[in-house]
């Protein structure tokens, strides 16, 4: 189950927020009635990128073994 302030990955892309699959977000609040997420994305300097209200299909905890990858957005 996927709670305030753990790290998610993104499932899906959102070229409207500068977002792709894979990219990782802190859950910054949850809507319990509705099963969606607010997740904040942010750039490796600390610079928020976008903060975005998701369902739970669109991301998922972050799993065992898993590496981070860095990419530059514009």
């Amino acid at each position: 189950m996927i709670k305030d302030l753990d790290t998610v990955v993104l499932n899906v892309d959102l070229p409207e927020s500068g977002l792709k699959r894979g990219d990782i977000g802190v859950v910054v609040l949850t809507h319990r009635d509705s099963g969606g997420y607010e997740v904040e994305f942010l750039a490796l300097d600390g610079e928020t990128i976008a903060i975005v209200t998701l369902f739970s299909a669109q991301i998922r905890p972050v799993g065992h073994r898993e590496v981070p990858h860095a990419r530059m957005i514009g």
